[in-house]
């Protein structure tokens, strides 16, 4: 069976729990044609475009 060599310090466990590596949420951006946060390298739902270009054509609705 395993058994561990040595005592392994509080300091060594708690940076294992702690956390650091978890990966954060992913940071949202604001579209420059539309102004509408979106998550980055991902074509804007709003109106449509990523880098300056139109990707999807988008109905807008008049209010």
């Amino acid at each position: 069976m395993a058994v561990p060599k040595r005592k392994v310090s509080k300091a060594r466990r708690d940076k294992r729990r702690s956390n650091v590596w978890k990966l954060d949420l992913p940071s949202m951006h604001k579209c420059p044609k539309c102004g509408e946060y979106n998550l980055a390298h991902r074509v804007c739902r709003a109106c449509g475009t990523y880098d300056g270009k139109e990707i999807i054509k988008t109905e807008k609705k008049d209010a």
